[in-house]
């Protein structure tokens, strides 16, 4: 089992940069992606991004996540969420997600472990 935590959410204004992480414990040796997804009030959750953990280098974004850096440290067993220049748009619970595919899946099925969330409210 592999239990994701994410932390460094918070308050920030429009305009700023904010860096969460995601720390993964447990059986990470099965993990092959680890994804960012986020959920906004009264919307569903939706795919952000995510990263190849055995080469710290394949990434998948989408198309709504040009501000946003997905990168690990595999040392740490943490991936980190860098939003720049964020909106208040981009107000929501970000989630962290890992899975063993080798598919870097904007599909939230596909995903088998599951942190509880950090809130990130953006003001304007």
């Amino acid at each position: 089992q592999v239990r994701p935590v994410e932390s460094g959410g918070g308050l920030a204004q429009a305009g700023d940069s904010l860096t969460i992480s995601c720390t993964a414990s447990g059986e990470i040796n099965s993990v092959r992606a680890i994804s960012w997804f986020r959920q906004a009030p009264g919307k569903e959750r939706e795919f952000v991004g995510g990263i190849y953990r055995l080469d710290n280098f394949t990434t998948n974004y989408s198309p709504r996540a040009a501000r946003f850096t997905i990168f690990i440290n595999n040392a740490l067993n943490t991936v980190f969420l860098q939003m720049n220049n964020l909106k208040p748009e981009d107000t929501a619970v970000y989630y962290c997600a890992t899975t063993g595919s080798f598919y870097i899946a904007n599909d939230e099925a596909r995903y088998e472990s599951w942190g509880q969330g950090t809130q990130v409210t953006v003001s304007s």
